[in-house]
């Protein structure tokens, strides 16, 4: 039996590079992210029912990202409407990887684990954190988004203090090396349930 271990945190904090130290270890990931990006692909599972509620969002045979963002600009109640037809398959996707993962620990990226309700699906949760100015400088380094679309993120996800209270597991990301200590602990500890 695999056990799943859901890993959340918020924007900026961490995530992506936590799973890669869990994926270094052994572990099976799953990316949430990715999963998306997938079924907004051409031939994708959302393509068909996203061209349906939002014609405007299909370019190329694909799901624009770009053009999510301007019809939830002009219309917020197109969030609800995207995320009824996305939340579900995305769900099917994780299934299917946990059907075919044979791994012994299988790691669950997932942003929005709580806000989804998908830490019930988990055998144990893990928290990435970081301080909120380590957060702000990340995001805005990337260079893709301003401090007022990093403040909309923020606002439409669980404060992190909510997550981290919540989790089983929290994992410190300010440096590489204490990442991967608390990895390290993450996986002893789970070692010893199994």
């Amino acid at each position: 039996m695999t056990f799943k271990l859901g890993l959340t945190g918020s924007i900026g904090m961490g995530k992506t590079t936590t799973a890669g130290l869990f994926a270094e270890a052994g572990c099976a990931i799953w990316d949430a992210d990715a999963a998306v990006h997938r079924l907004y692909a051409k031939n994708g599972a959302a393509v068909e029912a996203m061209s349906s509620a939002f014609p405007k969002a299909i370019e190329d045979g694909e799901v624009s990202r770009t053009a999510l963002r301007s019809i939830i600009a002009e219309d917020p109640s197109a969030l609800g409407r995207i995320e009824s037809i996305v939340h579900p398959l995305v769900r099917q996707d994780r299934e299917n990887f946990t059907r075919r993962t044979d791994a012994r620990i299988a790691v669950f990226d997932i942003p929005l684990l709580f806000e989804t309700g998908s830490q019930a699906e988990m055998d144990a949760t893990a928290c990435v954190y970081v301080s909120r100015e380590t957060q702000r400088r990340r995001v805005l380094e990337r260079g893709t988004m301003n401090d007022a679309d990093f403040e909309a993120i923020l606002a439409k996800q669980m404060p992190i203090e909510d997550k981290l209270d919540r989790a089983d597991f929290t994992i410190r990301t300010h440096d590489l090396e204490t990442a991967r200590q608390d990895v390290q602990t993450v996986l002893t500890e789970i070692e010893k349930r199994l």
